[in-house]
């Protein structure tokens, strides 16, 4: 087990329902996963711009009971994926959290759909969502739980996939893989990185 500690689990998207179910929403349903696991409501913090939910995450996963757990918030931002950086700051500024022990889950281009990885540190490799998170804290220095949603034939441009909703034979594999990578950021505040990659790097 890492040293019972306070984290904070962004999961990147785009607010409102026209968005929910696009690719580029695929952290903001992992941290959803998360959330119901742990039978935690959402609240709004304001002046973060964004919504928050508290779980405890122990060796049985999401809403574990007893001493000595995890501390876990969770987040979605109210703003749009470009404008990420500012309630990242302001959530680990407000809960005194280290950027080290922020979890930023978000779609990954660069793995096919149902792929994940996870990683500490690295560039943004062109996502706007980590693009603003990393100019906002001045470091690249936190975990990432990156979500595969494959890139485009060359007849539709990146920007018109990430802002589309998965294919039919997508969505109904969709439900195992927000689970699979719920998996992972629990593995990833009880157990550590190196246990979590070894069982979910694909």
């Amino acid at each position: 087990m890492v040293a019972a500690a306070r984290w904070l689990v962004l999961g990147l998207g785009n607010p409102g329902a026209e968005y929910a179910r696009h690719r580029h929403n695929a952290g903001a349903m992992v941290v959803a996963e998360l959330a119901r696991r742990g039978g935690a409501s959402w609240k709004s913090q304001r002046l973060a711009r964004a919504d928050v939910a508290d779980i405890r995450v122990g060796s049985t996963g999401a809403g574990a009971v007893g001493a000595d757990l995890a501390q876990v918030r969770l987040a979605r931002t109210r703003t749009y994926m470009n404008e990420s950086g500012g309630p990242a700051a302001s959530l680990l500024a407000g809960a005194k959290i280290d950027p080290a022990h922020l979890v930023v889950v978000h779609d990954e281009l660069d793995l096919d759909f149902g792929r994940m990885r996870a990683k500490l540190g690295g560039g943004d490799n062109g996502h706007n969502g980590l693009k603003s998170i990393r100019a906002r804290l001045g470091t690249g220095e936190f975990h990432r739980v990156r979500v595969g949603i494959g890139r485009p034939d060359g007849r539709v441009d990146v920007y018109h996939w990430v802002l589309s909703n998965f294919t039919p034979a997508e969505a109904r594999d969709l439900p195992e893989v927000i689970a699979k990578a719920a998996d992972a950021v629990e593995t990833l505040v009880w157990r550590g990185l190196e246990e979590t990659q070894q069982r979910f790097n694909s």
